[in-house]
């Protein structure tokens, strides 16, 4: 029977979310590529729990985490009944919809009728009453933005989410979502964006002044660039490799001679730092506190641990981010 660590809370960095007064990790630990059926159970088992022991209370989701979707979900529920049974309560466990996730017009997308639909079916997954978060995983350009806040608003109410929050929305998107809602009277927490060293778009399009001011939380997710943002293509790329396999999200067309060269740099600054190139990225996402908490995902529960020790270094002098902008930017 698994007893969570005693010292769990002892080293990881807690971020209040926005003007909320619900504290994130630093680090959270989402489950989209590695948590299925075709991945031994015990090693998910070892994975969730050594993130417990680490002090990583949140589990970020979605309805269509697996492969194939759902499976993310039910394998959270059989860890929640096992393993997490006596802990619901120090955990933060987020799902989303919004992507396809079952045929016809009703299965994606942002309508009242999906969201709600959807989540019944995560909770039910997951065996939960109701989850922490519950986000709007992409906007959705044919609907009324007042219909799917709407839908998020009326989660809460229902009794079936704490908190909601958008992801994959633009600036000017979160400012209309947070005026709904705020006036349907449930604040939005948290957005949700893609955000790395090397994909700067929350901070070259306005995203992060926007939740500056409107004091709206952020989580970042892929700051690993999907493993571009490690030693795993330094020298190559291997046959077991995300990119050289048939990922829509990484494939070797992506990995230039100028790229890897670029990576190389970065790996150096890095090793002056005393960190590898993902602990750097993940330090990088995190400096100033600017960010409430980055994404990472875990194959193994060493490589959870590699992620974690980033939080120890999360200070960059001005001449290290000046070398960085000059190699990324080039």
């Amino acid at each position: 029977m698994y007893t969570a660590h005693p010292d769990r809370y002892a080293d990881m960095p807690y971020r209040r979310t926005g003007r909320s007064g619900l504290k994130l990790p630093a680090l959270s630990l989402g489950l989209w590529h590695n948590f299925g059926p075709d991945r031994p159970a015990e090693t998910q088992r070892a994975i969730l729990r050594r993130a417990f022991d680490l002090g990583v209370t949140h589990f970020d989701l979605a309805n269509n985490y697996g492969p194939p979707p759902g499976a993310a979900e039910s394998a959270l529920g059989e860890a929640l009944k096992t393993d997490f049974a006596g802990y619901r309560d120090e955990l933060v466990i987020s799902t989303k919809a919004g992507y396809l996730m079952w045929p016809g017009p009703y299965g994606e997308w942002g309508s009242r009728k999906y969201l709600l639909s959807s989540l019944d079916q995560s909770l039910s997954r997951m065996g939960l009453d109701h989850v922490d978060i519950f986000y709007s995983h992409r906007f959705d350009p044919d609907t009324p933005l007042e219909e799917t806040m709407g839908a998020l608003h009326t989660a809460v109410q229902q009794g079936k989410a704490l908190y909601v929050g958008v992801s994959n929305y633009n600036a000017e998107q979160t400012r209309e979502a947070a005026r709904i809602l705020g006036e349907l009277g449930t604040p939005l927490l948290i957005n949700q964006p893609r955000y790395s060293m090397l994909d700067r778009r929350p901070e070259d399009e306005g995203l992060m002044d926007a939740l500056d001011e409107l004091q709206v939380g952020s989580i970042a997710y892929s700051p690993l660039e999907q493993g571009l943002l490690t030693s795993r293509y330094l020298d190559g790329i291997p046959e077991d490799s995300r990119a050289a396999g048939d990922s829509p999200f990484l494939n070797t067309d992506a990995l230039t001679e100028e790229l890897v060269g670029r990576l190389r740099a970065l790996a150096d600054i890095a090793s002056e730092r005393g960190q590898s190139l993902a602990q750097m990225a993940l330090s990088w996402v995190l400096r100033g506190g600017r960010l409430t908490s980055a994404l990472v995902g875990a194959s193994s529960p060493q490589q959870l641990e590699d992620s974690v020790a980033a939080t120890r270094n999360l200070d960059f002098s001005a001449e290290e981010l000046a070398r960085i902008d000059a190699i990324v930017k080039q």
